[in-house]
């Protein structure tokens, strides 16, 4: 059954003049001390009872995070936990891993894995790169608690096909279970065109054939997430809760805007926010959670050199692919690339590399050594000062 309780999202980013990431001008008042909600349609604080009950009827819940941080991480699980308590979590989508990886999934849920075998099957640092760490609670949550865990993404192969040829270009097996997209709002294209054009190497315009495969990729993702949830609703019921990157689910944007092309209205968004910071406006999300000042957890951060590693014949260490705005990216390393030295220590596990990395200070540069199409290259990945 499909409920529509108040859906507030739409309403507010209207009568807010739909302010997009990066660009308008936040509220002026800012938000709560740390540990508060704040309903930020009506500019009410409330107590975490307050913010259950509003989610009773819900079908779905979005708790956007910022993948590398870690308090954001620690908030999702409070949330979780505090849904859990009452009863009203039904099932946990995560974004981390692609729909193919269901099986290592269930593994886990049911004990059958330790964290290595579950790292290693579900290829975690290939499909998401980001340290496992950060999610290791949430997952071992689900676990104990036996909560049912979908993985909710696609290939990225399916996600660059779409972007370069177009969503008719997929293939049976990558368009299964993914209708096509919903068009994206103005709004949503024009935070996607400002996203893209903060890119190096693309005009500011965003113009032309780039921007409309960015459009593309990014509506086809949203779309696959959206599907997964509305499938594991099915399935398990609600509230299905989402942990999913803040890009696809502000404003209304992304996964609920594919929600409601498929006939579910009842999603709530929950955000963090640091303290120190003016509050974003009322149609960002619908509620909204107040985190120490970032500069109060960077510490904890580790340094992320941005590329994901597999294993391949006779124990190479090859790169299999080199995320955008990073310490990689900008070292000129690319996939296919085979990893031999770093700062002077042969690379012979992917878990090695991550330790020199994790080592790394921040504002130093780390040396590398890659083979590329049989050349030896020297590169230098620099890190950002804190």
């Amino acid at each position: 059954m499909r409920h529509n309780p108040r859906s507030r999202l739409g309403a507010a980013a209207l009568a807010a003049g739909l302010l997009l990431a990066g660009g308008g001008t936040a509220a002026a008042e800012p938000c709560p001390e740390p540990g508060q909600w704040l309903d930020p349609e009506r500019g009410e604080r409330l107590e975490m009872d307050q913010v259950l009950d509003a989610l009773a009827e819900t079908d779905f819940i979005l708790l956007g995070e910022q993948h590398d941080r870690p308090d954001h991480h620690r908030w999702q699980l409070h949330t979780l936990a505090a849904l859990h308590g009452r009863g009203e979590l039904a099932a946990v989508g995560l974004e981390m891993l692609p729909r193919g990886k269901q099986p290592v999934l269930e593994a886990w849920r049911a004990g059958e894995l330790d964290r290595e075998a579950f790292l290693a099957k579900s290829e975690w640092q290939r499909v998401w790169g980001h340290d496992a760490e950060l999610y290791t609670p949430l997952l071992e949550f689900a676990r104990i608690q036996r909560v049912p865990v979908r993985a909710l993404n696609v290939e990225r192969d399916a996600v660059r096909t779409v972007r370069r040829e177009g969503w008719a270009a997929l293939d049976a097996e990558q368009r299964k279970g993914i209708g096509r997209p919903a068009e994206a709002s103005e709004a949503y294209r024009e935070r996607l065109q400002e996203t893209l054009a903060a890119h190096p190497g693309v005009s500011a315009d965003g113009d032309g054939d780039a921007l409309a495969g960015f459009i593309a990729a990014q509506t086809f993702w949203d779309r696959a997430m959206a599907e997964a949830l509305a499938a594991a609703h099915e399935r398990h019921g609600g509230p299905v809760v989402a942990i999913v990157g803040r890009g696809h689910v502000a404003h209304g944007h992304g996964i609920p805007h594919q929600l409601a092309d498929l006939g579910y209205e009842a999603v709530q968004v929950l955000l963090p926010v640091d303290a120190d910071e003016a509050c974003p406006d009322p149609g960002t999300a619908d509620y909204l959670f107040t985190l120490a000042p970032q500069e109060a957890t960077a510490a904890s951060e580790p340094p992320r050199l941005g590329i994901a590693m597999a294993v391949e014949d006779e124990g190479q260490v090859v790169i299999q692919e080199v995320f955008e705005d990073t310490p990689a990216a900008a070292a000129g390393l690319e996939a296919g690339d085979r990893l031999v030295e770093a700062a002077g220590q042969a690379v012979a596990r992917p878990a090695a590399m991550q330790r020199i990395v994790a080592r790394q200070p921040p504002g130093t540069w780390l040396p590398l050594t890659v083979e590329r199409d049989g050349e030896r290259m020297d590169l230098v990945a620099r890190f950002p000062a804190e």
